[in-house]
């Protein structure tokens, strides 16, 4: 996934990865890509729930995808269907977002 990232989007420098992303693949990723890792770590200090930096960004498309109801619930059986779906969601929920006017429009 990476790898179509780096060709799609070259501007793209800076990853944020979970603490389960370090060792010898980030190395990899660093030399073969030329990308810039900062892996998002809970100390062991903290209990319960914590907000951790930046990992918000990644759990919010998560959050998104929950608002469409084929997608809350595991109805399909095939994983292409779900699959299909899931894309569904997400490009109705990205053309909603373009769609609608700008603030600096409006005025």
């Amino acid at each position: 996934m990476l790898t179509r990232l780096r060709r799609l989007h070259r501007d793209i420098t800076l990853v944020w990865a979970d603490g389960g992303y370090t060792g010898t693949l980030v190395d990899w990723w660093r030399q073969k890509l030329a990308l810039t890792f900062e892996i998002v770590k809970r100390t062991d200090d903290m209990t319960g729930f914590v907000v951790l930096p930046r990992r918000w960004v990644a759990e919010r498309p998560f959050a998104w995808l929950m608002h469409s109801r084929r997608v809350a619930r595991d109805y399909e059986t095939l994983p292409a269907t779900s699959e299909t779906m899931i894309r569904w969601s997400m490009v109705t929920r990205m053309s909603r977002r373009l769609a609608r006017p700008r603030a600096a429009a409006r005025h």
